[in-house]
């Protein structure tokens, strides 16, 4: 199949086609390559925008009630 491809970058473009000229493979079959490879990755699941209410908290191993101080004192010199 012949396609235009429009809003390439020219210097990536480029250098794909000298390495893909290095390799004795054409433009087109480098891509091909490319998409297929991109194809096989399977398609991903969008993040979800939650919000910070849905957020479960946790809680603090034993022993770390006071972590925020002993972190300060570290820090700050508290």
């Amino acid at each position: 199949m012949d396609t235009t491809i429009r809003n390439l970058d020219k210097d990536v473009y480029r250098t794909l086609k000298a390495r893909a000229a290095l390799k004795g493979k054409t433009i087109g079959e480098v891509l091909n390559e490319a998409i297929q490879s991109y194809l096989a990755r399977g398609e991903t699941a969008p993040k979800k925008q939650g919000s910070l209410r849905e957020l479960i908290p946790e809680k603090y191993p034993q022993g770390n009630k006071r972590l925020s101080e002993k972190i300060d004192s570290v820090v700050y010199g508290l």
